[in-house]
């Protein structure tokens, strides 16, 4: 029997971009608006965060923002994030502190998935073993090595598994070296399977359209994931939830409300 009670989806902020950033090979000169987004997840044994957004810091001053964010890597410049919409204050709103989230888990380590990962030092962070390596080397300019450069109470993983009943973790690789995403079983309904960035957009399951940033340029491997992901939502009943589409996010979007 699952032990998820409640699950809320949190916008923490947005990232302005051409489309081909989220479809490989597809959107050019498509200008998009992409929810930076956490999810918290609420179990009869603590509660869980799949993933943390961006640092805060990082956007509003001006000296780290042209360090990290205006540059030549980042032709579209930096996310937009508001005070209000950084992790600790969306948790206040529900009478929540940092210290009340005991797990962390970490999606994959780019930037807008784990750069808040300092306000949780309280926290377990829990990633798979070749996304952290990834992140170390780094891998790609997605990557920002300050992100982790604070006390973490890392856990390391392989595989897959179960982080409590009802919630569980599975590999999909192909985005990033140790990509996970996570299977939410509700009390009632339809389970949520978050993508991540396995799939930006709906568009990425509906025409299985790889993200445009893959680890080694394995395509392959990312439309693997995208086929593994929709395989297992069929045999489950379970619901795709694609982690950068606005319109899909806007349809779910019930904050300060949860789902349960």
């Amino acid at each position: 029997m699952t032990q998820v009670k409640k699950f809320w989806p949190i916008l923490t902020g947005t990232h302005r971009y051409e489309k081909t950033l989220s479809t490989r090979g597809h959107g050019k000169g498509v200008i998009i608006d992409a929810p930076i987004l956490a999810y918290l997840i609420e179990t009869a044994n603590g509660r869980i965060l799949y993933d943390v957004g961006c640092d805060y810091n990082k956007i509003v001053d001006e000296v780290k923002r042209k360090h990290f964010y205006e540059h030549e890597g980042f032709p579209f410049g930096p996310p937009q994030m508001t005070e209000e919409q950084r992790l600790p204050n969306r948790l206040a709103e529900l009478g929540l502190r940092t210290e009340d989230v005991d797990v962390v888990f970490c999606g994959h380590l780019h930037f807008d998935h784990a750069g808040g990962i300092c306000e949780f030092c309280n926290a377990e962070v829990h990633v798979h073993e070749k996304e952290l390596e990834a992140a170390r080397e780094p891998a790609d300019e997605a990557y920002f090595a300050e992100d982790l450069d604070c006390p973490i109470n890392w856990r390391i993983y392989k595989g897959e598994y179960d982080l409590v009943p009802g919630v569980r973790a599975i590999e999909t690789p192909g985005h990033t070296a140790g990509h996970m995403s996570m299977m939410i079983e509700l009390p009632k309904g339809k389970p949520i399977l978050l993508a991540g960035d396995a799939a930006d957009l709906s568009e990425n399951l509906e025409k299985e359209i790889a993200p445009g940033l893959c680890w080694q340029d394995n395509e392959a491997m990312a439309i693997e994931s995208i086929r593994k992901l929709k395989e297992l939502a069929y045999r489950s009943g379970a619901e795709i939830w694609p982690n950068h589409d606005m319109k899909y996010f806007e349809s779910k979007n019930c904050f300060p409300q949860f789902f349960s």
